[in-house]
């Protein structure tokens, strides 16, 4: 099977990066149906990819009967064997081993035997889930970024056992997505988060020891180093919660200080701070700081 072969992806979790993917695959004209754990977070999913569609509309970005018919692509359910035709299935749950073991063990059993799996882990190793399937050499890493209609870049991540056939799928579809590839080996985070979360974690520890106010770091690193925006508030893009779960992933594969996650930052997530997702983090959300 070639990128080319691909007609229906499946999506197995539809949170803020599920719906991403589900909507940049429908763009591209593919059909698309995505998995969640109850009839409640099916509709939020879909919420979330309605909303980012009407606002690529008012953005002029779409238009109305792309939209429609690009909305008309998407289908959602509680049931995972609606991904036993896919042509591609790409899991977007939670950042959880067990988790992700159980549904690639899942996937392995429904899925025909030579339809690629793909993970869009930010950190786990892509070798131990291959290794939960009768198909090792047909899993594969493909990491997406924040949001995914807008971001280009797709890590592709081959694990020992991902064989060049596989990869050369991943890379084929990737680019009918729209997105750069690049290629990464199965080691903690990566390219990006391996030297991502370094500079993150630094940012937060300026500012737990008062070295300067969050704004003034924010605004330092944007205007001195020319990034869209700073750590504090791309940490709250990211959720506190992700990033201190990278933190731990790397810190247990490289033992290196610079990867443990900050005082400040887990006691944040203790207390419910999250970033944009739950209201607040390091701004609060809800009053319109930091919008």
């Amino acid at each position: 099977m070639g990128p080319e072969d691909v007609k229906k992806v499946g999506v197995i979790g539809c949170g803020i990066m599920g719906s991403g993917i589900v909507e940049v695959v429908a763009r591209s004209g593919g059909d698309v149906v995505y998995v969640e754990v109850d009839d409640e977070r099916v509709a939020r999913g879909r919420g979330r990819v309605e909303r980012s569609t009407a606002t690529a509309l008012e953005r002029g970005k779409l238009s109305e009967d792309d939209r429609d018919t690009l909305l008309g692509r998407v289908s959602g359910t509680t049931d995972i064997a609606e991904v036993a035709d896919a042509d591609l299935v790409i899991e977007a749950a939670t950042e959880d081993l067990g988790i992700k073991l159980e549904i690639f063990r899942r996937l392995d059993e429904i899925t025909r035997p030579e339809v690629v799996l793909a993970t869009n882990t930010s950190s786990l190793p892509v070798a131990e889930l291959a290794a939960a399937t009768k198909r090792p050499d047909k899993v594969v890493g493909m990491h997406f970024f924040n949001p995914p209609p807008i971001m280009k870049l797709l890590e592709l991540i081959r694990a020992i056992t991902t064989s060049e056939e596989t990869l050369e799928l991943a890379r084929g579809y990737g680019e009918r997505l729209g997105k750069t590839t690049v290629l990464s080996k199965d080691r903690a985070g990566f390219i990006v988060n391996f030297l991502l979360i370094p500079y993150l974690n630094s940012a937060v520890e300026m500012l737990e020891d008062g070295v300067a106010t969050k704004e003034d770091i924010d605004t330092a690193v944007q205007l001195g180093l020319g990034h869209p925006m700073g750590p504090l508030t791309l940490l709250d893009l990211i959720g506190l919660d992700t990033a201190v779960h990278v933190s731990n992933v790397l810190y247990d594969e490289f033992k290196d200080p610079i990867y443990s996650a900050p005082t400040l930052l887990k006691r944040m997530v203790s207390a419910g701070y999250l970033g944009r997702k739950s209201g607040r983090g390091f701004y609060d959300y809800s009053k319109g700081e930091g919008s």
